[in-house]
């Protein structure tokens, strides 16, 4: 059975809407037009006129606009004039009735959903530029979208809720995210978001339903399999069905948020590490949180709170849970439950004066900022952790003044986001977390050294004829470029830009924190951290030879046809007068 593109679904819902007033119109001219030619005009010369088709024709259609331009073409005889009446009225009755339909027309659901989904369609369709697909647009799609545009990077979103794709339209995004109102785990839908279209680079599956996100996954991989998929799964069982699939990343929100917890106490170097390069606001590098150690109470003990349990014991820490639906098969018989929601008699119960701190870990941000409240009475010295839900609830967990807050919608757009920018950023971590704490700290002391208390700027260049034409040439002339005068300023040399190599990537191999003899080949892939100024003058000496020529041997070449004949001829002269 063939297909109906949105354009033919358009034109099957003009026309059932428009037919019966097309026919009215259509039937309402031709009485008039055939009427007015076969009334009888003026009597001239003993003959009896009559109009033309032509002239009827003429002469209704600027009547039934109710111009008037007079009696044309000839003065009308009593019948032509009470014909005249009879189409006058006529034809502005079917002109409101076509024009009524037509306001009734646009206004149908139906038809505004299919012309979006034509408009939406054809903008995909002739973009040029690189984009993701983005399914969902609660907190961590919003979020993601802000991160992209930061970052101009291009998205097309999908999502269920109207509201949330109307929002789209006052959002300030640096570059163009069209978006449709429609279920992602559609196929037709997919596919008018470009699921096949040879500039999309991934897609991300973010909606909160982890069935969806499964169904999209699926649908995405029998549509192309070469498209690379980022879905966001809470599930042990969705999670497994995903990892199943090939070329499928799966993002949990709940093992990232355990993950960087567990990190925070301990490795705290680390973490702060990690926290600097996503941008968390009030981040420092170089100065850590300091999570003290002893017991910790842990309220909520849902999927986050099973996640942050197993980290917790990991290190040895004694929990102390507080649900009133824990489960102490789960939880261990060496941990202590107290059944009950985390109010003051709950807390009590659970030691809160010796405790370490609090990890208010529900699934509802006003029983975690009551946990707050609780925990800021009882025991003021507690660390206090809590977990954001909503990131409508900002301004209210900003003043609750907590030691650690972690929101999973910011914690999914800030991995994901670094998946699609910089992947290999989280494999610097992943490999920094396998070291002793002692590499960590010295790359913290190269990045202070580079780039002071200025912002991270993180961005990747690939050694490609496309992106770096001077260094593709001079490394396939015979050539040798090593990492140290690549990051040399060209303005002051041999001065150093602000900025550090982090990796490269290499025939499917990450090195990490390569030295300035590092040497590079074409077809790599670089990352380094630094400002926004130090990666334009990186870039600028990819695409110029002389620049490139410069920083690699120091020798500034004469540039131009005639400076660098006399050059060359002053070689010669100093050649034949060399004994």
């Amino acid at each position: 059975m063939t297909q109906t593109s949105d354009l033919d679904r358009v034109a099957m819902i003009v026309l059932r809407y428009m037919r019966r007033p097309l026919f009215v119109l259509l039937f309402v001219y031709s009485v008039g037009i055939m009427g007015m030619a076969l009334m009888p005009g003026r009597v001239v010369e003993g003959e009896t006129t009559h109009m033309n088709l032509f002239h009827a024709f003429y002469f209704f259609t600027y009547t039934a606009t109710t111009t008037g331009f007079g009696e044309l073409p000839n003065g009308f005889s009593e019948e032509q004039r009470l014909w005249t009446i009879f189409c006058l009225y006529t034809g502005v009755i079917a002109w409101f009735y076509a024009i009524g339909s037509l306001i009734h027309l646009v206004q149908n659901p139906h038809f505004i959903q299919a012309m979006d989904g034509f408009r939406f369609a054809r903008k995909v369709k002739s973009n040029p530029a690189p984009f993701f697909i983005l399914c969902g647009f609660g907190d961590a799609g919003s979020l993601l979208a802000r991160g992209l545009s930061d970052h101009r990077m291009r998205a097309v979103i999908l999502d269920a809720d109207p509201e949330r794709i109307k929002a789209l339209g006052v959002r300030d995004y640096t570059v163009p995210m069209p978006g449709l109102h429609a279920d992602a785990s559609v196929p037709k839908h997919l596919l008018a978001a470009g699921v096949e279209h040879p500039a999309c680079r991934a897609l991300i599956a973010l909606t909160n339903n982890d069935d969806v996100n499964l169904k999209v996954a699926v649908m995405a991989r029998h549509l192309n399999p070469r498209l690379r998929v980022i879905c966001r799964s809470t599930s042990a069982r969705h999670e497994a069905n995903l990892r199943a699939l090939d070329n499928v990343t799966v993002v949990d929100p709940f093992e990232i948020f355990a993950q960087l917890l567990s990190r925070a106490i301990a490795r705290p170097e680390l973490h702060n590490l990690n926290a600097w390069f996503v941008g968390v606001r009030g981040v420092e590098l170089g100065v850590p949180v300091q999570v003290p150690r002893g017991n910790w109470i842990l309220c909520g003990y849902g999927r986050m709170g099973h996640c942050i349990h197993r980290y917790l014991q990991a290190h040895g820490v004694d929990v102390c849970i507080i649900d009133p639906e824990a489960d102490a098969n789960l939880a261990g018989e060496e941990t202590v439950i107290v059944r009950a929601h985390a109010d003051h008699a709950a807390l009590s119960s659970a030691a809160i004066e010796d405790a370490a701190g609090v990890i208010a870990a529900t699934n509802r941000d006003a029983d975690n900022l009551n946990t707050l409240l609780s925990v800021t009475e009882l025991n003021p010295q507690a660390f206090r952790i809590v977990r954001q839900n909503s990131h409508e609830n900002q301004a209210a967990f900003d003043a609750a003044r907590a030691d650690l807050v972690l929101q999973h919608s910011l914690t999914t757009a800030r991995r994901i986001l670094k998946l699609l920018i910089s992947p290999l950023v989280q494999e610097l971590i992943d490999w920094l977390a396998q070291r002793e704490p002692a590499q960590t700290t010295a790359l913290v002391a190269r990045l202070k050294a580079a780039v002071g208390d200025e912002p991270p700027h993180l961005w990747s260049i690939r050694l490609v004829p496309s992106d770096a034409p001077a260094v593709t040439d001079y490394l396939e002339d015979g050539g040798s470029v090593t990492l140290g005068p690549l990051c040399c300023d060209a303005r002051a040399y041999p001065a150093r830009l602000p900025c550090e190599a982090l990796a490269v990537h290499r025939d499917g191999e990450s090195i990490m924190l390569p030295d300035q003899a590092f040497v590079l080949g074409v077809g790599d892939e670089v990352l380094f951290c630094g400002t926004p100024w130090s990666e334009s003058m990186i870039r600028a000496t990819l695409h110029n030879p002389y620049t490139l020529g410069y920083v690699v041997t120091g020798v500034d070449a004469p540039r131009g046809y005639l400076f660098a004949w006399l050059e060359a001829r002053r070689r010669r002269r100093g050649h034949r007068a060399s004994p």
